[in-house]
């Protein structure tokens, strides 16, 4: 039996695959739970037209992400923060505090984009990775100054 897979199933494919399963794992297990559906002539156009709109809507996304990364190319944020001994910051400063100061630039950028391995603890230049979309990342530098 041959069916086209809704959504990625172990061992089998991937959302969107055409494959040959037996009659009962298809008959039984996949149709009813609506995780594939058979594959007829009317079938496989529609997933043609969903893999074409599926690929027009990412060149789009890719497409503004591309535009954004070369606005914040040369974005530098100062983040001003109270300093102990050594040149410590009491606290950390965090993605959500990178994420306020370039709302107050002005660019508009959601904190779960923001890329920081650990919070920053200590005075510097940093640099921050900005991710944007699957493909397309930008630099943001992130100063950290004694108030």
């Amino acid at each position: 039996m041959k069916v086209i897979l809704r959504e990625d199933i172990d061992n089998l494919g991937k959302s969107g695959e055409l494959v040959t399963v037996k009659d009962g794992f298809g008959r039984n297990f996949l149709l009813p739970r609506k995780k594939a559906v058979l594959a007829s002539a009317q079938n496989m156009r529609q997933l043609e037209h969903e893999k074409s709109v599926q690929t027009a809507r990412s060149a789009k996304l890719k497409g503004a992400a591309d535009e954004q990364a070369k606005k914040l190319g040369n974005v530098k944020v100062t983040i001003k923060r109270k300093v102990g001994e050594q040149d410590k910051l009491f606290g950390s400063v965090t993605v959500l505090d990178i994420a306020e100061a370039l709302a107050a630039q002005g660019q508009q950028v959601d904190r779960r984009q923001l890329h920081l391995a650990e919070p920053i603890k200590s005075l510097g230049s940093y640099d921050v990775e900005l991710r944007l979309h699957r493909e397309v990342t930008a630099k943001i530098k992130v100063d950290v100054v004694a108030e």
